[in-house]
């Protein structure tokens, strides 16, 4: 087929028209049980009713005025998020590549208000926080990176969930100005530190004066049992970034501060056309009020067990899987050797799933999946690593 799209993208072969719930219909009206949920976007699932009615109604309304005037959709989801986690003060945006960006000019302004002419940030290796050049350079992600040198300079990166690296770094550079981590990594493989990780960067940011900034673009809005993932570690850090599930398909990323960090962005130190309008503000509170009335977030932790549990009996006699990571509903099913062929395999079974890191098989359902839905997933999942490492094993020999 001829496309005038750039091919930035090894799309599957099959075009989604339709979706409900944890479902999606394809035109030819086949469907598939969606075990990715847009990559971590769609917490709510597709064509959640409450999303659909807010969205029709607000289009009716008013879409955009731009930020040149007062919002009130944006103020009332201003105030709800940082009630939600903690936080003092919001800037919107439109995705979370954008909310880094944002969270990287600011951790830069607060380094220049310090007195440090060339502040540096510290982040992860494997971690991957977007594809602008600033958060491609804040990325610890080699392959991503090739072919777009030269990248910023102004970034460290040492192995994640290795606290000893942060601390050497830190005493060995005295321009570091920042943390910048994911409670999870994603993309890098389902990593998920250790209990106290969290803990203990946020007592050396305290010490040292540094900003904590947390990535929860993929954690947030309920996908690891929690609204935002550090607060399964009982801290605040200085800014968090959000996206993704914040509108449930809708575009809109959030870049929020507290304490020093809340009084660095002033007016007419950063902007954004589209961030925060009336469309995405509402689409954004309509998935908040459906979260405050459910028991989902609750859930996703329960959900998260049973899916590992199920697939760890189903794969119990597979010597294959070197790891089965989950966080709430964020699950990472590692195997031995590269396994990206399973996505098109899946796709054959009509089961939607996502590879990463080569090696990694990646859930990510919707919080509403049901005890049948994740009965089926994990049977054919199971079936499919099964067939999968025993080809593996007959084409080694």
């Amino acid at each position: 087929m001829i496309t005038h799209i750039m091919p930035t993208y090894a799309r599957q072969s099959v075009n989604f028209e339709r979706g409900a719930g944890v479902w999606l219909q394809d035109v030819n009206g086949v469907s598939y049980l969606d075990a990715v949920a847009g990559i971590a976007v769609c917490n709510l699932g597709h064509a959640h009713p409450a999303v659909q009615q807010a969205l029709c109604e607000q289009s009716g309304k008013l879409l955009h005025t731009s930020n040149l005037y007062s919002i009130d959709l944006q103020s009332r989801l201003a105030d709800r998020l940082t009630r939600l986690s903690g936080m003092d003060n919001v800037f919107f945006c439109n995705s979370g590549a954008e909310a880094n960006e944002a969270a990287i000019k600011l951790a830069r302004k607060y380094g220049h208000q310090r007195g440090v002419e060339k502040p540096v940030i510290l982040t992860a290796e494997k971690s991957f926080h977007g594809r602008t050049i600033a958060t491609l350079s804040a990325s610890g992600n080699t392959k991503i990176k090739q072919g777009f040198a030269p990248l910023l300079e102004g970034f460290v990166h040492v192995p994640y969930n290795n606290i000893e690296a942060i601390e050497a770094a830190v005493a060995a550079d005295s321009n570091i100005v920042a943390i910048l981590v994911e409670p999870v990594q994603g993309e890098g493989g389902v990593n998920i530190p250790a209990g106290d990780y969290l803990n203990r960067i946020r007592s050396l940011c305290d010490r040292r004066h540094l900003l904590m900034m947390l990535d929860e673009i993929q954690t947030g809005v309920g996908r690891t049992g929690q609204f935002l993932a550090y607060q399964h570690s009982g801290i605040l850090p200085d800014v968090c970034t959000m996206a993704k599930a914040l509108g449930n398909g809708v575009p809109i990323g959030a870049c929020l501060a507290r304490n020093q960090a809340a009084l660095v962005l002033t007016a007419g130190t950063h902007g954004s056309t589209f961030g925060g309008n009336p469309l995405a503000c509402r689409a954004a509170l309509a998935v908040l009020d459906t979260l405050d009335t459910t028991t989902l977030i609750a859930d996703a932790a329960g959900k998260g067990r049973e899916i590992c549990a199920q697939l760890g009996a189903k794969t119990a006699d597979n010597p294959h899987i070197a790891a089965i990571r989950h966080l709430g509903l964020m699950i990472g099913i590692e195997l031995d050797s590269p396994c990206g062929e399973l996505v098109g395999k899946a796709l054959d079974k009509k089961l939607l799933i996502n590879v990463t890191a080569d090696n990694t098989i990646r859930l990510l359902p919707p919080l509403l999946i049901n005890d049948q839905e994740i009965a089926m997933l994990t049977d054919i999942l199971a079936a499919l690593i099964q067939e999968h490492t025993a080809d593996t094993i007959n084409h080694a020999s």
